[in-house]
């Protein structure tokens, strides 16, 4: 068995509203509550970062399996994020990717095939794996 281990350092001073650092091999930025849960909005929050997981996972597995079928494409995703409020609780209810797909060989057969590819994607990417039963992730799809 082969693991993978990622480390992420977090630095926080002070209440609610404070502003803190995180740090990793290959990100750093402030943290603090979105301006939408009436935080300062200061750099990236944990509704972002969930939500940028999905999706860089999601467009990356999408870009391998299209390689390794030999489907030549440019890939332009958009994804939401939607946390619901009820009495004081926050739940993060809803991804809806809208991917649009442009294709080198336009031919019905990489339509056919890319449409299939853009579906499993989203069930083979790691982290819509770990959402699974508790995030319903969604797609919208288009190709050129």
């Amino acid at each position: 068995m082969m693991q993978h281990n990622f480390t992420l350092h977090t630095k926080w001073d002070g209440g609610r509203n404070a502003v803190g650092d995180l740090r990793a091999d290959r990100l750093s930025t402030k943290i603090s509550i979105p301006p939408e849960m009436d935080g300062p909005g200061i750099g990236t929050n944990p509704d972002e970062m969930l939500l940028g997981a999905a999706a860089t996972c999601y467009i990356i597995s999408l870009a391998a399996m299209l390689e390794r079928t030999n489907i030549d494409a440019s890939l332009a995703l958009q994804s939401e994020g939607i946390v619901d409020v009820t009495n004081g609780v926050f739940t993060y209810e809803q991804i809806i990717h809208n991917l649009t797909i442009v294709l080198e060989n336009d031919t019905d057969k990489n339509r056919v095939l890319a449409e299939k590819l853009a579906i499993k994607a989203e069930s083979t990417c790691m982290i819509s794996k770990a959402l699974k039963g508790n995030v319903d992730i969604q797609l919208q799809l288009t190709i050129i």
